[in-house]
């Protein structure tokens, strides 16, 4: 046996053709095809799944309960794997307490530093931590925030307490607490709360001297409306009902501590110096600014935790993440932000002969920027690593020590594997791959006329430098920079200034029963056509209903509980997965039983389903290239690039008014062929009267573009200015990331 080498032979996971393939160890190997080709049933359900359940099986069955596992990949054999690390694109997520800082582990060694160095000594690291007691402000226990009450909303001064000026529950006229104000004679409950004083609001919503003040004086034991809902919203300890906490979320904000700043910490903590810095002052610098001045520190004391924190900071900056600060909350954090932390974060790591498997590590970054990806890969292969990344960006390929194509279509057209060599062998091959590298795509040189304008005006969430911007309406416009320069920003000001629906990367359902059928609506269309043509009632042709195995409800899976082991999902042994009785099977359409339809892909059934209906629901979801999907798959078993191109195909179906669409790097799961069809469909939303934002890296898309806008110069406080706006074929400085990447890329 090859131990260089991981041998996989009769490989059938998903659409997966009984696949052979040996793929070098210690490589950067990266696997590419078309969308639905089987590249992620190759590289995640099949390796990844079968390397990580081979590691969990070698655990007490006690511990195997409690650690992640995958169902088992179908596959004949399967050699060479060693412990696998997935670094995917989920995001960091954690909680209010999770920070870039804490993630990465920067944080600690910081801590380390001023607990050895810092002046006045206040004691260990734990002392800087804002998630021990030691260390933790008091007054936001160490979260940096406080909540408080939203007191802007509560009040509707144009209408009077008998119309419901209160906006609170239970405050309005006839409420349970309307009496406590509008009854005690004190105020005027039918004159609109405008036209009171400024001291008579006031009494109402706080209470003290202002309501002591008032004709007959208010009843002793008198709440203003603030202290009221303080003390019935965010002084219980109890579990909150989901009214409690829409009610919270509606008339509360989240505001900087005054107690620390919203450094976390408490004042000795906050007190102590490294350098003349404390310690709150270097979480709040950029990962950039912040190397150069850990790298001052020369005290032997602290010199091992100075050089590994100073070796962190140096790799997240040459990854492109130079513009966050180790303060930054990880819940703020996007999907290739999180991939690229993730794998920096691994960059410290001892351990060799590892498998890492990345899913398109690319994502949310700037042309300019994917070398800086490529080397973070080959640090990885170098230190003694097998590297294996899903990818499409050329840049990544011509990097590669081999590059493996599945295809060469999609579903059952793919899982085979039509080229493996390098990226010189690739260009010269016949393959979707190649194809689609070779093509140049063209410059939109006459855009579309707009028919207004949306505008955004003297905008500066995070680092926006007073933009005003004009996005044009009815035409395709794309909002690119730099990762951090203030894309994002950018078109959150958008939404919430303008009707604008997102059309994002999100599940479409977490229910394992939705599938393209019922989320097209087509369900009932097919247990019609099943009934019309055989006789038997529609219910019966629903695993949902009469139709459903009764051993499984219908799942085709069932659930064996092992007690202490763990919980093993089995195809029901009664319908073998089919999901229907006997009874429903018996009867076809076209020579199809009702699973035989679960089976059939999108493209398919719009064939082969007599059917206007069907055909019609289908359609749209043929047209954004999701053709070769089952009818009966999962819908939670979709990327986040299949997700927002399933929402695409619902805007196309339902949308009648013309409205503004805003979608964010739509380009994700993408090959490079497929993007044409992506294009396709927004011409077709514009075609139809409607506005399409999209924030986008791919040069394809903005050259596509009818006008461009484009920030920078770079990530963070030094983005946040427009460089560009305009027609894209006017975008010639190449003094700009995007112009250079524009003039310069095929």
């Amino acid at each position: 046996m090859d131990h260089r080498t991981i041998t996989l032979r009769g490989a059938r996971t998903h659409n997966l053709a009984g696949l052979d393939l040996d793929i070098p160890r210690g490589r950067l190997v990266v696997v590419v095809g078309v969308s639905g080709s089987g590249k992620s049933s190759l590289v995640f359900d099949t390796i990844a799944a079968e390397a990580g359940n081979q590691l969990r099986d070698t655990f007490p069955p006690f511990a195997r309960n409690r650690l992640p596992s995958q169902p088992r990949p179908d596959v004949e054999h399967i050699a060479g794997l060693s412990p696998v690390i997935v670094v995917d694109q989920r995001r960091v997520g954690g909680n209010a307490r999770s920070t870039v800082g804490t993630f990465t582990d920067a944080w600690s060694y910081l801590r380390l530093v001023y607990s050895r160095v810092g002046t006045p000594h206040v004691g260990e690291s734990n002392h800087f931590s804002f998630n021990d007691p030691a260390g933790m402000c008091p007054g936001c226990d160490g979260l940096g925030e406080r909540i408080v009450s939203a007191v802007d909303r509560f009040l509707d001064l144009d209408l009077s307490l008998r119309q419901g000026a209160i906006q609170l529950p239970g405050f309005g006229h006839g409420g349970y607490w309307y009496d406590r104000y509008a009854d005690i004679g004190d105020f005027d409950a039918d004159t609109p709360l405008r036209e009171w004083s400024e001291r008579e609001r006031e009494a109402l919503l706080y209470g003290g001297e202002a309501a002591a003040e008032l004709g007959r004086g208010a009843p002793g034991d008198y709440e203003g409306v603030v202290e009221r809902f303080e003390r019935i919203y965010l002084r219980t300890a109890d579990n909150l009902s989901d009214a409690k906490r829409e009610t919270i979320r509606r008339f509360t904000r989240t505001a900087t501590c005054p107690d620390c700043g919203g450094d976390r910490l408490n004042e000795a903590s906050r007190a102590v110096t490294v350098l003349g810095h404390t310690i709150g002052e270097l979480a709040r610098l950029e990962v950039a600014e912040l190397a150069p001045v850990v790298r001052a520190v020369d005290a032997p004391a602290v010199a091992p935790a100075v050089e590994a924190l100073v070796a962190r900071l140096e790799a997240m900056d040459a990854i492109g993440l130079g513009y966050l600060t180790l303060a930054r909350g990880t819940t703020t954090l996007s999907g290739g932000e999180s991939q690229r932390l993730k794998t920096v974060k691994h960059l410290g790591s001892s351990l060799t002969e590892m498998l890492y498997v990345l899913d398109e590590p690319t994502v949310g970054l700037h042309p300019t920027d994917i070398a800086s990806m490529n080397g973070l890969l080959a640090r990885l292969r170098d230190a003694g690593n097998s590297v294996l990344v899903v990818e499409h960006d050329p840049d990544v390929m011509a990097a590669a020590d081999q590059i493996v194509e599945i295809g060469p279509g999609a579903g059952g057209d793919g899982g085979r594997l039509v080229f493996q060599g390098g990226y010189a062998e690739l260009t010269r091959a016949d393959t979707p791959t190649a194809r689609a590298i070779a093509r140049r795509a063209p410059t939109r040189t006459r855009p579309r006329p707009a028919t207004g304008a949306l505008t955004v005006r003297n905008a500066t969430r995070n680092n926006l430098r007073g933009l005003t911007v004009e996005i044009p309406t009815g035409v395709l416009t794309v909002l690119t920079g730099v990762a951090g320069s203030g894309k994002s920003s950018l078109a959150a000001e958008l939404v919430e200034r303008h009707p604008v629906r997102i059309v994002d990367q999100r599940p479409v359902s977490t229910n394992r029963r939705s599938t393209p059928v019922t989320y097209t609506g087509i369900a009932g269309a097919v247990r019609s056509l099943f009934a019309r043509h055989t006789g038997a009632p529609a219910a019966l042709f629903s695993a949902n209903s009469l139709g459903g195995c009764p051993d499984c409800q219908g799942l085709g899976v069932v659930h064996a509980d092992l007690a202490f082991m763990e919980r093993r999902e089995l195809v029901c042994e009664t319908c073998r997965g089919r999901r229907f009785t006997s009874e429903a099977l018996a009867h076809t359409v076209d020579g199809l039983t009702i699973a035989d339809v679960d089976d059939l892909t999108v493209a398919d059934a719009v064939e082969r389903l007599p059917d206007r209906r069907i055909a019609a629901g289908l359609r749209a979801l043929n047209e954004v290239g999701l053709g070769y999907l089952r009818l009966g798959q999962s819908l939670a078993t979709l990327s986040g690039g299949e997700c927002q191109r399933v929402k695409i195909a619902r805007e196309l179906r339902h949308a009648e008014e013309p409205g503004a669409y805003l979608l964010d790097e739509p380009t994700t799961g993408l090959h490079l062929s497929d993007v044409t069809t992506l294009l396709r469909v927004l011409d077709a939303l514009v075609e139809r009267g409607h506005t399409v934002v999209v924030i986008e890296h791919h040069l394809e898309v903005i050259r596509h573009a009818d006008w461009l806008i484009d920030l920078g110069p770079g990530p963070g406080r030094h983005g946040g200015t427009v460089l560009y706006e305009g027609p894209v074929a006017d975008h010639t400085d190449q003094a700009t990331p995007t112009g250079r990447a524009l003039a310069t890329s095929p």
